[in-house]
């Protein structure tokens, strides 16, 4: 019997390399059919419950009753988005007074320029107006990207509801051949990770769509107490904004802050910024973790870098998926024995054992929190 041979380090490291630039270069260039395919993975796993309600409990066929929780889910995005629509046109009525108010402001800032850095106005409109006949001379192809930002968009979101669609229909077929693809010896393991990312992925986001809205009901609330103009708009983008994370707060503060700026004093600005701030710490350590906090726990820098990647890959879609596939892979890690140490990589520090080489007398133990 011939002994089985263990390929060296050196090659193993360039296979691993190979494999690591032909997925990239398949996600990447793939971005048109696999980002509204994962969206629609999420969305089908979500509304999954709903489908199974309408065809057990209402005795609806399959088709229908997947399609009736699509419908109803693009119902309830489709409110949120006009409720978001009313209050940007709001703000575009009030354009002209923005306007204003950024010409007052901007002259301020000039005046503070002149006086701490002793460049005239005349240098200052000089470097505007170069840097303004740099934007004119591509504005030609940025509308004409624009006009294709949208349409993409468009196709973009039919393309998610008709794999959503599909998806549900065709569930149970997708299971065999997940099933079928692996050895028999392996279905058990095979339905414990699909029933394990089902679970964590809903879980994930409810919890994402139930912090959400808290995090925008107390902004808007605030804002509307402390007479923030279009406080509801601002409360809603800092909702959504929170979805990315810390990025995203980023955004939303940088947002609400100018709009803010130049539509009311100084002292309501401080007020948005304490506010942001403030429910963003609330949101990081109290909500977060008892809303959003699973079993599966990913460290802070996995996070970080995930955002990262995520939108070098595919953009903002790529940043809103990378937490939730992060997740799928550390579920698929942890079931699979030679991958267990990458998903020790992607977890987050768990209480230590005794004989753990960590745990050294006159050190405080760790409050576990995985599993709460």
């Amino acid at each position: 019997m011939a002994l089985k041979t263990v390929p060296p380090f050196y090659t193993k490291l360039a296979m691993v390399l190979v494999s690591l630039v032909a997925l990239g270069f398949i996600v990447i260039h793939g971005k048109e059919i696999l980002s509204p395919l994962v969206f629609a993975m999420l969305f089908a796993i979500l509304l999954l419950p709903v489908a199974k309600f309408f065809e057990h409990k209402c005795h609806l066929p399959r088709g229908a009753s997947c399609g009736l929780s699509v419908i109803v889910f693009i119902a309830v995005v489709s409110g949120v988005l006009y409720l978001i629509g009313s209050q940007i046109s709001n703000l575009a009525n009030d354009w002209p007074q923005l306007q204003n108010q950024v010409a007052t402001s901007f002259a301020n800032l000039q005046d503070w320029i002149t006086n701490h850095f002793d460049i005239n106005a005349k240098k200052q409109m000089a470097y505007v107006h170069s840097a303004t006949s740099q934007i004119l001379d591509n504005s030609t192809s940025a509308i004409g990207t624009t006009v294709l930002s949208l349409s993409s968009i468009l196709l973009f979101l039919i393309f998610m509801m008709i794999d959503t669609f599909f998806l549900l229909v065709y569930r149970r077929l997708l299971m065999k051949f997940l099933v079928a693809v692996f050895k028999e010896e392996n279905s058990e393991t095979v339905y414990d990770v699909v029933e394990r990312i089902q679970f964590i992925i809903r879980k994930y986001i409810t919890g994402l769509v139930l912090e959400m809205t808290i995090v925008a009901t107390v902004v808007c609330t605030v804002f509307l107490i402390g007479g923030i103009k279009y406080a509801l708009l601002l409360g809603l983008l800092t909702g959504l904004f929170n979805i990315i994370p810390y990025i995203g707060i980023l955004t939303a503060l940088l947002l609400s802050v100018l709009i803010t700026f130049s539509t009311a004093a100084l002292g309501k600005v401080v007020l948005v910024l304490i506010t942001i701030v403030a429910m963003h710490l609330i949101d990081s350590n109290i909500l977060l973790p008892v809303i959003v906090g699973s079993k599966v726990k990913i460290n802070a820098l996995i996070t970080i870098l995930g955002v990262i990647i995520g939108e070098m890959l595919w953009g903002i879609p790529g940043m809103f998926l990378s937490i939730p596939v992060i997740a799928m892979f550390k579920i698929i890690f942890d079931r699979i024995e030679s991958l267990k140490p990458w998903g020790i990589l992607l977890g987050d520090d768990e209480k230590p054992t005794k004989h753990s080489i960590l745990h050294r007398k006159g050190d405080a133990p760790e409050e576990e929190v995985v599993g709460k």
